[in-house]
């Protein structure tokens, strides 16, 4: 069944759509786009001041153009309807003159209605066009058409009346609308539309008003009557509106966006006068105040401001008190013991020497005394050198070393104790040199922490270490698959004197403080120390340094989480096909048909279909979850539920990986005298 397998990979690559390669590349063409506006854009997110500014701006813009259309508008109906009004009158008032003059032709010739006709038609109708227009001087046009409708009178030829005539260099019948012809040869009633005016030798049109009303001359026939008056002092008119509303609208904007941008700047101005004053708070300058004048609300801001400053100085500078006694007091303390503690030492190494001559109660009691006084001056180191991490005392003697040598010096030193628990150490990532810039004494005893910590929590199962080295940072990983840590125990696990099972007494391990000064020592070189666990499977520390000391470290070359983890291992089984349905069908049948048939009994065949090929993996040279303050992370108990939680205060920042203990125990048993002289 691979081939028909490889032949549906091979077909469904082959029947892909050719758009499927289109939304990077317009990803791409949109960031390529974007980044010469990202100033102006970082500027806008930034600068409240602008925001609101530009935005009264657009407001005001919008309201003024709303603001203009309506009052242009207004303004240009009521000047059409004016110059409609005005129109009317003056054409009634012209086709009253053309009726009086067609009735005082007829009757000063001495003819009967019978006998009209007589007159010509053509010379009158010019006449009358140019009597009309004389009174006009410009303000209007006359023009006469011819009418379609039938003549009053069938006597008389009417060739002389349709030809057009027109006031002026008007050309009338493509100035006269046709839609307002066909009107007036239906109906006596004066009428008027919109149209434009057209003159010879002139390539644009002018607005106009055409009123008509079908006439009759002398003779009787019909012709109809045009005045054409053009809008030309109703748009300068309008053009003034337009220009005035114009410059009183830029000048609303501009007044509003400065009006704006005063009121903004009062209001602005102490939001960030106290941002300012809080970054400097923050930088540990207490003394830092606002300046307060007035009574109003940003003054009372203003004093609120200064009186939650005054409370966290105090606050501040009590707790620096306290603490700074409490370090005292506990370097004092450590420092002060140690005579007593090497008097109780001479006495407790005599009684010891001699244990064999006393009976064995008192023998028993020489050799607790022994050990306690051990862990007590294991103990009395690591308070030493937390109380020199507390005052900031600590150093760093950096120097290029291979961290290799330091890995086999702990796996040397820890053999005795893997031996009594039954583990093995095993040391991968060690075919090429580890170089870095390390204080070699620190990085020793924090991976001795971490390798007896998985030993004694490891039951029995190897401890895997791990190195690697990219991207400018060395890494050292401690796997081990014991116990594990529990949801939100990763959190706390490099607390001081913080115990997996709270009611354990501690008398066996190390001092509480291992962990604690490991963290100390990863901080000091600018690395990251943190863990992962997960119920029941182990649990891994990790150590990122940077190679170069001084630099700051952007990812770790091992992630926090292993390969072999719970989840990692659901994510990578492949999900087993389903039966073919003849064969479901055929089991069903074998099930439920009673007795079995004669002849051959066929198991149902499954084909078996070859897993998903996994690709390898690449340690990333930036882990994602390496950030500071994100690595400490612990699976649930179910599989491929997986609970992420931030370190706490007491945590490295950064990424952490490395083996895994249930308890922040120090250096282990079988290593106190390596410990010690190490703190020493």
């Amino acid at each position: 069944m691979a081939v028909p397998y490889g032949r549906e990979r091979l077909e469904g690559l082959r029947g892909g759509s050719p758009w499927r390669g289109l939304p990077p590349v317009l990803g791409s063409c949109v960031r390529w786009g974007r980044r010469p506006l990202e100033p102006g854009l970082r500027l806008w997110r930034r600068n409240i001041q602008l925001r609101v500014v530009a935005t009264t701006l657009l407001m005001s813009l919008g309201v003024v153009l709303l603001l203009g259309v309506v009052v242009i508008g207004q303004v240009k109906n009521g000047l059409l309807d004016a110059k409609r009004q005005a129109a009317q009158s003056q054409a009634i008032g012209g086709f009253g003159v053309a009726k009086e003059k067609a009735g005082n032709t007829s009757d000063s010739s001495g003819t009967s209605t019978a006998t009209r006709g007589q007159t010509d038609a053509g010379a009158w109708l010019t006449a009358l066009v140019e009597q009309l227009a004389s009174g006009g001087q410009g303000a209007y046009s006359v023009v006469a058409l011819s009418s379609d409708a039938q003549p009053t009178s069938d006597s008389g030829d009417s060739a002389g009346t349709r030809g057009p005539r027109a006031s002026g260099s008007v050309l009338p019948e493509d100035s006269v609308p046709t839609q307002l012809r066909a009107a007036l040869d239906t109906s006596t009633k004066v009428q008027w539309q919109y149209t434009t005016l057209l003159r010879e030798n002139q390539s644009e049109g002018q607005a106009a008003l055409a009123v008509g009303q079908r006439m009759e001359d002398p003779n009787g026939h019909p012709y109809q009557l045009y005045y054409l008056f053009p809008f030309d002092q109703e748009e300068k008119t309008l053009n003034l509106v337009k220009g005035t509303l114009a410059t009183a609208g830029i000048f609303v904007v501009v007044l509003l966006g400065a009006i704006a941008w005063m009121v903004v700047r009062q209001v602005v101005t102490p939001v960030r006068m106290a941002a300012g004053i809080s970054e400097r708070l923050a930088a540990g300058r207490l003394q830092e105040r606002m300046k307060v004048s007035g009574e109003d609300d940003i003054a009372r801001l203003g004093e609120s401001f200064n009186k939650m400053a005054q409370t966290l100085q105090v606050k501040i500078q009590q707790l620096e008190d306290l603490s700074r006694m409490q370090r005292r007091f506990v370097s004092d303390v450590s420092h002060e013991l140690r005579t007593p503690l090497t008097t109780v030492r001479m006495a407790a190494d005599v009684i010891h020497d001699a244990r064999e001559d006393f009976d064995p109660a008192t023998s028993r009691s020489a050799e607790l005394l022994q050990t306690q006084l051990d862990r007590f001056e294991s103990l009395l180191s690591d308070l030493l050198e937390i109380s020199r991490f507390d005052a900031g005392a600590a150093d760093l003697a950096a120097e290029p070393i291979d961290l290799r040598n330091v890995v086999r010096r702990v796996v040397e030193a820890a053999e005795p104790l893997s031996e009594r628990k039954g583990s093995r150490v095993v040391v991968r990532g060690d075919e090429q040199p580890v170089i870095a810039e390390v204080d070699a004494r620190r990085v020793e005893r924090v991976l001795r922490n971490l390798v007896v910590n998985a030993v004694e929590h490891g039951e029995g199962k190897d401890v895997v270490v791990r190195l690697a080295s990219a991207g400018g940072a060395v890494a050292v990983a401690v796997r081990d698959y014991g116990v594990g840590l529990k949801p939100g125990e990763a959190t706390r696990v490099f607390n001081r004197f913080w115990r997996a099972d709270p009611a354990r007494a501690r008398t066996t391990g190390g001092t509480g403080l291992g962990l604690s000064i490991a963290v100390e020592d990863a901080r000091l070189h600018g690395g990251w120390l943190q863990a992962w666990g997960e119920p029941g499977g182990g649990s891994q520390f990790r150590l990122t340094l940077p190679r170069t000391a001084g630099e700051s470290l952007r990812g770790s070359p091992i992630a926090l989480e292993p390969e072999d983890s719970r989840r990692n291992r659901v994510l990578r089984t492949p999900v087993p096909p389903p039966a073919p349905v003849a064969a479901v069908a055929r089991v069903v049948a074998t099930r439920d048909s009673g007795p079995a048939l004669p002849g051959p009994r066929i198991a149902p065949a499954i084909p078996s279909i070859p897993p998903m090929p996994v690709a390898p993996h690449r340690p990333p040279a930036a882990d994602p979850a390496a950030l500071p303050g994100s690595g400490a992370r612990v699976v649930g108990h179910g599989a491929g539920t997986v609970g992420t939680r931030n370190t706490s205060t007491s945590t490295s920042t950064g990424t952490t990986a490395g083996a895994s203990t249930a308890s922040a125990s120090g250096s282990g048993s079988g290593t106190v005298d390596e410990a010690r002289e190490d703190q020493h």
